[in-house]
């Protein structure tokens, strides 16, 4: 068999194939999943001053859990509060786990550069790496507002480190 015959006979395989699973048999239903997270209380709206971050973890007490909430006095993504301008953040780089804590710069609404390679994020725009060797944004923690308390409730990304940012 020459290599033309090959790849036309393959071709026609994966045709034969697909159309054989997609017109109806062999698909199987997957239920989706659910994750669950705890909803925390991590501060009050009133008490924040602008460019001050609030340490806390979440979403357990386990490994790189520990993470940031700040006011940037700057509308952001994601952001809560009359302004959306209160956001909140995991510590640890996507690309190696470095410790981001205290690297918060008020004059760029960002964190880091990270110690191990020098990742920097964008606090405004979700997360969204300015520049360094990370390929992810920082996993955003998600929040909520009732009243003047401010809550944890989720996170959007993989927190570094983790398979599931529900292991612990």
């Amino acid at each position: 068999m020459s290599r033309r015959d090959f790849l036309l006979a393959s071709g026609a395989t994966t045709v034969t194939i697909m159309v054989t699973v997609n017109s109806g048999g062999v698909e199987a239903k997957v239920p989706a999943q659910l994750a669950t997270y705890p909803r925390k209380k991590i501060a009050k709206l009133s008490q924040l001053k602008q460019d001050q971050p609030v340490e806390f973890t979440y979403p357990d007490e386990g490994a790189f859990a520990e993470s940031m909430l700040v006011k940037l006095g700057t509308e952001a993504g994601g952001g809560i509060g009359p302004q959306k301008d209160v956001v909140s953040f995991n510590f640890f780089c996507t690309h190696q786990g470095g410790d981001l804590s205290g690297t918060y710069k008020a004059d760029t609404k960002s964190l880091g550069a990270c110690p191990l390679h020098l990742s920097t994020y964008d606090l405004t725009r979700h997360g969204i790496l300015i520049s360094g060797q990370a390929y992810q944004s920082l996993p955003q923690v998600l929040l909520e507002l009732e009243g003047d308390d401010i809550y944890a409730v989720g996170v959007f990304g993989l927190i570094f480190g983790r398979y599931d940012n529900l292991q612990e």
